[in-house]
């Protein structure tokens, strides 16, 4: 049985994988193709400005660049098969060119490439939107990691490589520009780069690293900006989709106000999700109602794609803890998801697919319920973290102090730098450790899938080993005395990086225990009680910092 789960989460994820491009392939060019010539339409309403002016060229190298962008409008429109659609953006394409040929006002430049992205918009697939951002400060540290050599420390274009580049970077602070620049396209610039410019695609950050990107950058224009005013209040699409400057002319309902405030601030969007990116349950349901949404306006595919995320990144990273506590709600459950996922098309009764989500729905509060029941206390949770520590940490403890005893006794006092060394890269590895396990807990969606069954080969081997010679060295005399002989035949053959060897070993093994032992209290742990958790750790962690820090000195006084 669990094999056949195991094939039809892989038929899913292809299905999500060949889904996703029919339509887009049905206009004749590939999604990826067409998110490009949006990005390029758009990129030339924002730096049309910086290549004419008054009638006249001021910048040679970006009127050229004008020009390419134009012409490969004009030859990828002509792939795009007959549909009015399809001629309405040839059309475009043809007066962009002529436009920018004869030196046109940028109002009338940009008039011509607002139509043409919007009609691209309406023969693209639909856009998944994100469904949580890092925060202010982790989306900061990401722009400082990629960014600031060309466009500055504060984002103005004015990094140590800015002088040498041509075109050059991007003065994210521009008001002007920014309100001609929609998030989109800055995502599609970030996930692509930009032909004939010096930005590259960032390949190395995931979805939501770079819509994170693309919301911070396109922030920075309208802080300060903000304020209120009467209208409609924008959706996210809309934020997304779209410049404040089309919004403003397309869309007067919209607050101005309040569109330059979402630009500035977006959490508005996403209150809560940071809290539900936690939680398995929540996403699968917001992702369920999603996708009853576009299938009731007929988006098929949008529909399918939602529900596919409704499993692979919600209700599946339950299903373990769902299954110690009622196996039969979650394999009622996967078997209504499943069975729903192949009625999200055009044939399906409408009412039938709006039951069979509802009693999903049901099934999911059910399991909620059942393992919100099972979460530990915050106190429970305080005193599991501080004896946890403390138990492990008092091990480690003691394994140092015996090594310590044993070289001071031994006349040894030179051989004891090589025990700090030990201790302090076995800490330095538990940090390593820690930053690993919860990068590779993070791991979501098909991705997941497709890693889970490479991760578990090599862990079956490693942890085999690992966990049979710890297991070997877990009653507390075999350990003392495998320390104890070990650091003799060290000191009998001059060996001494091999005390260093067992100082790291040996603390290091209480850290992995201890890094164990805490993701099994995450998994127990709602997103309110993190404080809770990490309160328990706080008192042995200042005992360690006491106990520690005169070592360091002791260790600078060896050298």
């Amino acid at each position: 049985m669990r094999l056949t789960l195991h094939l039809a989460r892989l038929l899913v994820a292809l299905l999500a994988i060949t889904v996703l491009p029919v339509q887009a392939q049905a206009s004749g060019l590939s999604e990826q193709e067409l998110r490009q010539l949006m990005q390029m339409a758009e990129y030339i309403g924002v730096d049309y400005p910086e290549a004419v002016a008054d009638g006249e060229i001021i910048s040679d190298d970006e009127f050229a660049e004008m020009q390419e962008f134009a012409s490969v409008l004009i030859d990828r429109g002509a792939q795009l098969q007959e549909s009015p659609e399809a001629a309405m953006i040839r059309t475009e394409a043809d007066a962009l060119q002529a436009a920018i040929l004869r030196k046109a006002s940028v109002q009338e430049v940009q008039a011509h490439t607002a139509k043409l992205r919007q009609g691209l918009l309406s023969i693209a697939p639909a856009l998944s939107l994100p469904t949580a951002l890092l925060n202010v400060d982790e989306s900061r540290a990401i722009y400082q990691a990629q960014c600031v050599t060309c466009h500055g420390i504060e984002g103005k274009g004015d990094g140590p490589l800015a002088a040498q580049l041509e075109p050059a970077p991007t003065n994210f602070y521009e008001l002007e520009r920014a309100e001609n620049r929609s998030l989109l396209g800055l995502y599609d610039a970030i996930s692509n780069g930009i032909d004939g410019t010096a930005m590259t695609a960032f390949k190395n950050l995931n979805e939501q690293q770079r819509w994170s990107l693309a919301f911070y950058v396109g922030g920075l224009a309208f802080q300060g900006e903000a304020g209120e005013g009467e209208g409609v209040e924008p959706s996210l699409q809309d934020i997304v989709m779209y410049s404040p400057n089309v919004l403003q002319s397309d869309r007067p309902e919209l607050s101005g106000a309040a569109v330059a405030s979402l630009r500035a601030d977006p959490t508005p969007f996403f209150t809560g999700e940071e809290s539900l990116s936690s939680q398995p349950i929540e996403i699968a349901r917001a992702q369920l109602e999603k996708s009853l949404v576009a299938y009731q306006e007929g988006n098929y595919d949008h529909a399918r794609t939602l529900a596919i995320s409704a499993y692979l990144d919600g209700f599946e990273m339950a299903e373990s803890s769902l299954d110690s506590l009622d196996a039969d709600l979650r394999k009622a459950t996967e078997r209504e998801l499943l069975g729903l996922r192949s009625q999200l098309n055009a044939d399906s009764n409408p009412e039938q697919v709006g039951a069979q989500v509802q009693v999903i729905l049901e099934q999911l509060g059910r399991a909620e319920s059942l393992m919100q029941e099972t979460t530990l206390s915050a106190g429970a949770l305080f005193i599991a973290s501080l004896v946890i520590l403390l138990r492990e940490g008092l091990e480690a403890l003691l394994v140092v102090i015996a090594l310590t005893t044993i070289l001071v006794k031994s006349g040894r006092r030179d051989a004891l730098k090589f025990v700090h060394f030990g201790w302090i890269s076995a800490a330095v590895a538990g940090v390593v450790t820690w930053v690993a396990a919860q990068s590779l807990v993070s791991i979501s969606g098909a991705s997941r899938e497709v890693m889970e069954g490479v991760a578990a080969l090599l862990a079956a081997v490693v942890l085999f080993y690992v966990g049979f010679w710890m297991h070997s060295k877990t009653q507390a005399d075999q350990w003392q005395q495998y320390i104890q002989n070990s650091i003799n035949r060290s000191l009998s053959a001059g060996a001494l990086w091999g005390i260093a060897g067992l100082a790291f070993v040996a603390v290091y093994r209480e850290i992995f225990e201890t890094i164990l032992f805490y993701q099994a209290l995450l998994v127990q742990t709602a997103s309110s009680q993190y404080s809770a958790l990490w309160g328990g750790s706080l008192p042995v962690r200042y005992c360690w910092l006491c106990w520690a820090l005169p070592l360091c000195a002791s260790l600078l006084a060896c050298l």
